[in-house]
């Protein structure tokens, strides 16, 4: 019996993955924060993700974990948010470690999500796991506290890989939702200077390239991003052109900080730049179906 636990796995990404490996797992649990029930074959286990409470058996015999947990990054950085933003991702990640220790049969391969965002604002040099280049704010040094409580517990029955994810570009759900309708409206055009590099990867490609970690057994740490990131101006301007709508509309940072504090978030999101490679999933012979933007957004916005 092959079983799959995804924790934290009914947003957007965990229902990729779900819809993903539904059919090459025998079992497939979600730990929620929701109600424990079992809906088309998929059994939700409640769990709040700081405590025991009966979840942690799911973990017996399984194949492989999956953990999605922390608050969303999409919110205003007040004091509030930002210790929640550490501490949902710190205390479920040392939580996991615990319940996987206590295992007769843990888990073989536990996957962590981890960031992009890690690596350092860079307008030059592509960042790879190998020559990536650290750098110094809030996220950063979430992203960097969320990698060194899930390393630091070793897991000697239990491979462990951390997916520093980009941005997942997907029909129903992600970054490209709110880009397409501000690019619908006319708001598309560059947002800044739009010269800050956008890495992305297409939903499919995401759900693949965690497909073929788990087949290859790839431990340590792996960036789940598109081979070329693309400039700001020009993701918006092929996003234009693949809505229909023949302009857009700049968005200056003065005007992005108005817009950002309505709708509470924080500009950051778009105005890092994040110029980050896969180069562990290309040494690894992983193919990219969606490598140019232009070929994910004729396939994700048809």
């Amino acid at each position: 019996m092959k079983k799959l636990i995804i924790s934290a796995g009914t947003g957007f990404l965990g229902q990729v993955l779900v819809n993903h490996f539904k059919n090459k797992f025998d079992e497939i649990v979600i730990l929620t924060r929701g109600k424990s029930q079992t809906v088309d074959g998929i059994k939700y286990v409640n769990w709040d993700a700081k405590t025991f409470s009966g979840w942690e058996k799911e973990l017996e015999n399984a194949t492989v974990l999956i953990n999605l947990a922390g608050k969303s990054v999409d919110c205003r950085y007040t004091k509030k948010n930002k210790k929640e933003i550490l501490w949902s991702r710190i205390e479920s990640t040392k939580i996991l470690n615990k319940a996987v220790l206590n295992c007769q049969n843990p888990p073989k391969h536990w996957l962590n999500s981890s960031t992009a965002t890690i690596y350092r604002f860079s307008l030059d040099k592509q960042m790879d796991e190998t020559d990536g280049e650290i750098g110094n704010d809030f996220s950063i040094n979430v992203a960097l506290s969320w990698e060194k409580a899930f390393f630091k517990t070793e897991t000697p029955k239990t491979i462990k890989t951390a997916l520093r994810t980009s941005i997942v570009l997907g029909k129903n759900g992600g970054a490209l939702i709110p880009l397409k309708t501000l690019a619908k409206i006319g708001f598309g055009g560059k947002q800044g200077k739009g010269n800050q590099f956008v890495s992305w990867i297409h939903e499919v490609d995401f759900a693949n390239a965690i497909d073929s970690i788990i087949e290859k057994e790839i431990s340590g740490i792996i960036n789940i991003v598109s081979p070329k990131p693309i400039r700001n101006a020009d993701f918006m301007q092929k996003l234009r052109n693949a809505v229909g709508f023949p302009f857009g509309i700049p968005l200056n940072k003065f005007f992005l900080e108005i817009g950002s504090f309505v709708i509470r978030t924080e500009t950051e999101l778009v105005l890092k730049s994040r110029n980050v490679i896969p180069k562990r999933l290309l040494e690894n012979g992983f193919q990219f179906k969606f490598g140019e933007i232009d070929e994910a957004f004729e396939d994700l916005l048809l």
